[in-house]
């Protein structure tokens, strides 16, 4: 029993450290920022991407490329619609989050059309080359 309490205290430093422990800021991006393309990010950092959205007419963003080779996706697509519109079918916004996982390079894209009918040109693309140092 005498080794419990500083095993436990142990644990609970090391949990503490990290915990502490926080990446460079997150980057929040979205389509009218592709210019600012490519994106550098720092190892661990964080890519919020927000997109306009608007699933009821059927249009959604498709992943093309995920930059699987630098990015890891923390989650599906988060479609949210303004509340104040008090409209049904109103449109809203998707939003993706993934975190650097390792230098290299690597390309999102992205593209608004409908699932069924890939052969139709989207309507929007989100196209950006990201860099991890």
């Amino acid at each position: 029993m005498p080794l419990v309490r500083p095993l436990a205290l142990a644990c609970f430093a090391l949990l503490a450290a990290c915990a502490s422990h926080t990446p460079d800021a997150s980057i929040a991006f979205n389509l009218s920022k592709q210019q600012q393309c490519p994106i550098v990010m720092a190892n661990s950092q964080l890519l919020i991407l927000t997109l306009p959205s608007n699933p009821t007419t059927g249009y959604r963003w498709l992943i093309q490329n995920p930059a699987q080779s630098v990015l890891r996706s923390l989650g599906p697509e988060v479609y949210t619609n303004a509340e104040d519109a008090g409209i049904v079918g109103a449109a809203g916004q998707s939003v993706w989050r993934y975190r650097a996982q390792g230098p290299g390079e690597g390309r999102l894209l992205m593209v608004l059309q409908q699932p069924w009918a890939p052969e139709v040109k989207p309507v929007q693309t989100f196209d950006c080359k990201i860099t991890v140092r």
